[in-house]
């Protein structure tokens, strides 16, 4: 009796830490409306402005990033449907969501579901649906409608997740927004990659709504067919932690290097960040440094190799930083603010000067560029 008594307390001991933690973690994010519904059917939609930028061009970018994206899975998944001259392109997916894993266990569903994308000239939609989930090899099957919706997930007054459903719907969510991420990245990014490897688990904090994404005015765009991956790329999208390698300053031109790197702002302008000139960064013709810290003894810089981009998230302008593979990214882990310089080629001072706050950005697939978004809440321009 009295180990067990021991073996009881040692329980409580282990167990209280995890319920605390979830007594205090926030799912406003997750509550009603999170998951949306048309005529009865679970259907969530993003959509995407790419102001000057074509339909076909929209349409080759997304019809190559779901062809990436589905067969990466390895599986069944694929584009089923696709139509060019409507701008219609249809795949289904199949593939794991992890609930939680763990030396001892590991907690995961497979997910099925049907992505469509519509595109127009400057815009396009992407709709999620036909959800499906597949959990313990088969034993137990559940739609989206009568597992995840508000009626089912949520309590009575629509303030609290219902524990037994909560962890279904917050990863739902998060691999809806893991997606639009994704689509993102696709209509922004200088030259879309193809991944060569499968992925695994979806963790993502993007945020929901309108996503306004400001064209580069250089494009290549690689077929799925033609593009030519390095074996150090992995599928996108599906987020994993990289291993943890030390921080190395960017190799700045020596004269952008001095005791302290902080360039004269006296030569600069300061603007408002929804005043800045969409080709303010072409990342293709320079490029983009991000400076972490004040103090000139204590202070991290890196050159985002992946390139970035202007855009706006919910309403607010943001500058998206993405980090190769290979990159040290620790440091970015942890800064709750950072500045982004733009170099263009051949120059030593920055003509494009942001201070940005950190926004909630998804985990990223090991071996998959990193993609950093920051409000931008002072711009300075040369």
């Amino acid at each position: 009796m009295k180990n067990l008594t021991h073996l009881l307390f040692a329980l409580i001991c282990l167990c209280a830490p995890a319920l605390l933690h979830a007594q205090e973690r926030d799912d406003s994010k997750y509550l009603a409306g999170a998951v949306p519904e048309v005529d009865g059917k679970v259907v969530f939609t993003k959509e995407f402005s790419i102001p000057g930028m074509s339909q076909d061009e929209i349409y080759n970018r997304l019809s190559n990033w779901m062809d990436m994206r589905l067969k990466a899975n390895e599986n069944n998944s694929r584009v089923v449907f696709s139509n060019k001259a409507t701008g219609q392109i249809v795949g289904i997916g199949d593939e794991w969501i992890v609930f939680s894993s763990t030396a001892l266990s590991l907690d995961r569903t497979k997910i099925s579901y049907q992505l469509t994308a519509n595109c127009q000239p400057e815009k396009c939609t992407l709709e999620i649906e036909k959800i499906r989930f597949n959990y313990r090899e088969g034993k137990e099957k559940y739609t989206a409608e009568e597992w995840i919706t508000d009626k089912y997930a949520l309590n009575k007054t629509q303030t609290k997740l219902v524990r037994g459903l909560a962890k279904w719907r917050r990863k739902t969510v998060d691999f809806v927004d893991d997606l639009a991420q994704g689509a993102t990245e696709a209509l922004s990014a200088t030259t879309v990659q193809t991944p060569v490897e499968k992925k695994e688990e979806q963790k993502t904090n993007a945020s929901s709504g309108p996503i306004v994404i400001t064209p580069k005015k250089q494009v290549i765009v690689e077929t799925a067919q033609n593009a030519e991956t390095p074996a150090a790329q992995k599928p996108q999208n599906t987020q994993i932690a990289i291993p943890a390698t030390p921080v190395e300053p960017a190799k700045e031109p020596a004269a952008a290097t001095p005791a302290n790197p902080t360039p004269s702002q006296q030569a600069y302008k300061q603007v408002a960040p929804e005043q800045l000139a969409t080709d303010a960064i072409q990342t293709g013709t320079g490029k983009l440094v991000i400076v972490i810290g004040n103090d000139a003894f204590n202070m991290t810089m890196m050159t985002a190799n992946s390139g970035g981009s202007l855009g706006k998230v919910n309403g607010k302008t943001v500058v998206f930083s993405i980090l190769s593979p290979d990159q040290p990214y620790e440091q970015m882990e942890k800064a709750e603010n950072y500045t982004v310089r733009f170099y263009p080629t051949g120059q030593t001072e920055p003509t494009v000067i942001l201070e940005c706050k950190k926004l909630p950005s998804p985990a990223t697939i090991e071996g998959m560029p990193r993609t950093y978004v920051g409000e931008i809440l002072k711009a300075l321009i040369k």
